[in-house]
């Protein structure tokens, strides 16, 4: 199998391209929450101590971010026009890095630093392997893909006990796109194997989207607000590589 969910992070690593995957850095919002009072560390060196990480446990040649590299929208902070440029600068010593624009994004061309592919919300492609922020309806280009990768959900699961104790974890979602509303949506003939997969956030203190309390189409995109990638039939992973089911049982 050439795609593989790297155990305890939230990435995943597509072995026949050596390309790492990872999503929602969301780097800025520590000052959001500074001005709410609340002291975080900045989050930059952390994850590029993360991202050494990964590439060393995978041989990783490029990095693919899908979106949402920065937090203020609109526009952006002082601290992320300092940020995001040395972030990325210390990446590309190490390893070939690629933007897809999430709803975050805008503006992000000015501050990243040459060198630094970046495609539009749209998504570009790969060979088979299609990746996206999901905001956004894909190009039509990735619908010739056995697998996209999709950011933006920001997927977790709300555990609850008996005595009211509450924990929520952060989750990977696998399922298939429906082909034959793609080729309705796009006037195709003919379609890839379209498996999906939505990756958990990489920032840890982002706010989820807890998947067994919402309702299908919340907050989460053209793909899944008109059931092209229906969640409800979505096979559910924590991070460390347990399997908990479908979602639709979980809602139960």
């Amino acid at each position: 199998m050439p795609i593989r969910f790297i155990t305890d992070y939230p990435a995943l690593f597509i072995s026949d391209k050596k390309i790492l995957v990872i999503s929602e850095l969301h780097l800025g919002l520590e000052y959001e929450l500074y001005k709410s009072g609340i002291k975080i560390p900045s989050q930059r060196r952390k994850f590029e101590e993360v991202i050494d990480q990964l590439v060393k446990l995978t041989n990783a040649e490029t990095l693919v971010i899908l979106g949402d590299m920065k937090h203020k929208v609109p526009g952006s902070t002082i601290r992320e026009d300092v940020e995001i440029p040395r972030f990325l600068e210390n990446l590309r010593e190490r390893i070939k890095v690629i933007l897809v624009k999430g709803n975050h994004d805008d503006r992000i061309e000015k501050i990243v630093p040459k060198g630094v592919k970046i495609y539009g919300s749209r998504g570009y492609k790969i060979g088979k392997y299609g990746f996206l922020h999901g905001h956004a309806w894909p190009s039509k280009k990735l619908m010739a893909c056995d697998y996209i990768f999709v950011g933006h959900v920001h997927p977790a699961i709300e555990f609850k006990d008996s005595l009211g104790f509450r924990s929520v974890l952060n989750v990977w979602l696998k399922g298939r796109l429906n082909q034959e509303m793609v080729k309705k949506k796009y006037k195709l003939n003919k379609t890839g194997r379209l498996n999906a997969v939505v990756l958990p956030t990489f920032n840890s203190i982002l706010g989820n989207a807890m998947l067994n309390r919402i309702e299908q189409g919340e907050h989460t995109g053209p793909l899944f607000t008109n059931k092209v990638f229906d969640l409800d039939s979505s096979r559910i992973y924590l991070l460390d590589g347990t399997y908990l089911g479908v979602l639709k049982y979980l809602k139960k």
